[in-house]
């Protein structure tokens, strides 16, 4: 029924009359995609599990048979969560000039007209709505997440979690039914040959069942090459306008997009922090002279004050500290080693600890971390950074760093740490 009736625009085949558009410039984009977003992907995937699932902390908690395989999230490299985070945000944003090019290149086919005539086209029409769907939904939360803080109505972590799922079911299930296509679309034309043509000699390519060839195309105004250009230069440009947030240094001025974690707070401490002690509802009589740490997991609860932990035994140790947002910032940390504190709680072999804030609310105003994580040599309660006293944003009288870690773990303004032996 829907066959015989006249198709609407955009569905009408004479509405997309690119030259440019064929199974080659899309299986170009495809290829590009193919190797890129599974490394996204994973990178997202390798953060869920760096905030300690096993734990109940990481954001959906219960996720059902969507639970990825438990493992303890490594110390070493020191670096490793600014790395995966950081290449999981910088490339997802350099890859949205090639997704949109790739939509592009698409249109005819998703306004297909009547939208399927059999099963297997029903099928092939479904894992596209999954892949288109599953990407922009990724691509649109996950800018709006890093440009604005909590502008959504609902858990931007769960739903960033299950939209994941959703497009890499989708993404699975068309690279499956395409590859073959894809494949024989590369091999139909000569990139370097594509590379060398110019404007005036730029030909639509033969007509294809997919629809992506225009039966009536406009003259070209713009060659593949200078298509590809325009996707490769604007890639790099947001490329060049995002790595300053992790590689830092002269570079992070030049980070426009990303300017969420600008906020240096106040105090001698120059480098970024997410949230302020105003904004966590920290006040001065909490942090005062009255201040003391709770150890506990021992016989006793163990409790010292500032100047006490002053006293023990110190340890220095130049550590990232890394956000889910992508920004990342390297210091200078001095403090108590953890493990040395777990010593002092009487806990001699902790499986893990608990750490709690002076923050009252917010989904981070506590921690747990792994084994490997209390006992590594330069897991700090820190006191100090780069030589001054920690200010009050970046988490007065005493905070957690702890290498690999993302930042939201590295718990400030700490008032206990239960060290735990199962």
């Amino acid at each position: 029924m829907l066959g015989m009736m006249r198709p609407p625009n955009p569905f009408r085949p004479g509405t997309w009359r690119s030259p440019l558009r064929g199974p080659w410039l899309t299986s170009v984009l495809a290829v590009v995609l193919l190797v890129t977003l599974p490394i996204v992907t994973i990178t997202g995937l390798l953060s869920y599990s760096a905030y300690g699932p096993q734990f109940g902390q990481a954001i959906p908690a219960d996720v059902g048979w969507l639970r990825l395989p438990p493992f303890d999230w490594p110390t070493d490299p020191a670096w490793l969560y600014r790395l995966t985070q950081g290449l999981h945000v910088i490339l997802g944003l350099m890859l949205v000039p090639v997704v949109l090019a790739k939509l592009w290149s698409v249109l005819p086919k998703l306004f297909t007209w009547p939208p399927f005539r059999s099963p297997a086209q029903a099928l092939e029409r479904f894992t596209l709505l999954l892949l288109v769907g599953g990407v922009l939904f990724e691509i649109v939360t996950g800018v709006l997440n890093i440009q604005y803080d909590y502008v959504f109505g609902f858990s931007f972590y769960t739903a960033h979690y299950y939209g994941a799922w959703v497009f890499l079911a989708g993404f699975v299930s068309h690279v499956a039914l395409k590859l073959p296509r894809m494949t024989r679309a590369l091999r139909s034309r000569s990139l370097r040959a594509e590379l060398r043509t110019s404007r005036a000699e730029t030909r639509p390519e033969p007509a294809d069942p997919d629809g992506l060839v225009s039966p009536d195309p406009e003259p070209a105004t713009l060659s593949r090459r200078g298509a590809l250009g325009i996707v490769a230069g604007g890639t790099l440009l947001v490329g060049t306008l995002t790595v300053g947030q992790t590689i830092g240094g002269a570079a992070r001025h030049t980070a426009l997009l990303l300017p969420r974690g600008r906020d240096l707070g106040t105090g001698p401490n120059d480098f970024q922090v997410n949230r302020t002690a105003a904004a966590a509802g920290i006040e001065a009589t909490q942090v005062g002279p009255e201040w003391t740490l709770e150890l506990l997991g021992g016989p006793e609860p163990v409790r010292l004050s500032r100047a006490g932990l002053a006293a023990l035994p110190g340890h220095a140790a130049t550590l990232p500290i890394a956000c889910v947002e992508g920004w990342s910032t390297t210091q200078h940390w001095a403090g108590v080693r953890l493990r040395d504190l777990a010593e002092l709680a009487g806990v001699h072999d902790p499986a893990s600890a608990h750490v709690r804030s002076l923050q009252r609310g917010g989904a981070f105003n506590q921690a747990t971390l792994q084994a490997n994580q209390v006992l590594h040599a330069d897991s700090l309660l820190a006191l100090r950074v780069n030589g001054a006293d920690l200010s009050l944003d970046h988490g007065f009288p005493a905070r957690v760093i702890v290498p690999a870690l993302p930042g939201v773990h590295n718990t400030k303004w700490v008032r206990s740490i239960e060290f735990r032996r199962a």
